[in-house]
């Protein structure tokens, strides 16, 4: 399997309800590498940049509301199939519809405050880091 890079965020639920370090084991146990991170709160701009791929969806003014309303944990992963399987172990993004054992099981509190982000493909993924880590050589 190829290693790749993908982007994670621990949302500002999960921050607030002291989940860093939870999920943090759970990503180290599954053999994610952090390759660069930053404790950090978003603008409501930025939000909006980041997920402009949403921008005519209903839920994206609660959506960027939400991810700017506190730290967040923003995070370049490494690991072998790295996207596919950071999003197996994040669960679905209803935790009432997540696998036992997946990070939004464990953390998440609804679909809307789920605790984690995975880039869902390679061209995302690229996107996303630079989005965060612009001119960062990683």
């Amino acid at each position: 399997m190829p290693i790749e890079r993908t982007l994670s965020i621990i949302k500002p639920d999960a921050v607030a309800a002291g989940h860093i370090g939870d999920i943090l084991k759970i990503l180290e146990a599954n053999r994610f590498k952090m390759i660069a991170a930053r404790l950090r709160r978003l603008t409501r701009k930025e939000a909006e940049g980041f997920y402009a791929v949403h921008r005519h969806r209903p839920f994206f003014a609660s959506l960027t509301e939400f991810m700017s309303s506190g730290p967040a944990l923003v995070m370049v992963l490494e690991g072998e199939n790295g996207i596919t399987r950071l999003r197996e172990i994040m669960g679905a993004t209803d935790p009432a519809k997540a696998a036992p054992g997946t990070i939004r099981k464990l953390c998440a509190e609804s679909i809307e405050r789920n605790a984690i982000h995975g880039s869902d493909a390679p061209d995302t993924a690229a996107f996303e880091i630079s989005y965060f880590f612009p001119g960062i050589d990683l």
